[in-house]
C-alpha cells in the first residue's frame, strides 16, 4: 500500500467514526430534549436512556477521535428545563 491509500484508508476510517459519533450523539440530545419536555410539562422523567446513550458515546469514542460526553443527573435536567422556561 502506498502512502495515499494509507493516508485515504485513515482518513475513511475517522470519518466513519465521526459519523457514528454523531448518530449517537443526536441520539442523546433527543433523549434530553424528551427528559427535559417531560420536566417542563411537571411529568416524571427518567436519565436511563441518556446515560445509556452516554455509555455508548463513551465506548465509542476508546477507539478512535470523537470526544466523550459526561452522565446526567435529574438536577441537571430540572436546571435545562428552568433555563428554557426563562
Amino acid at each position: 500500500m502506498n502512502v495515499h491509500e494509507a493516508i485515504t484508508n485513515h482518513t475513511r476510517k475517522q470519518n466513519a467514526h465521526l459519523e457514528r459519533f454523531l448518530e449517537l450523539e443526536n441520539e442523546r440530545e433527543a433523549a434530553i430534549e424528551e427528559a427535559i419536555a417531560l420536566c417542563i410539562a411537571g411529568e416524571p422523567f427518567s436519565v436511563d436512556a441518556i446515560n445509556a446513550a452516554t455509555d455508548r458515546i463513551n465506548r465509542h469514542a476508546r477507539n478512535g477521535i470523537s470526544p466523550t460526553r459526561v452522565h446526567v443527573t435529574p438536577d441537571m435536567v430540572r436546571e435545562a428545563a428552568r433555563k428554557k422556561l426563562k
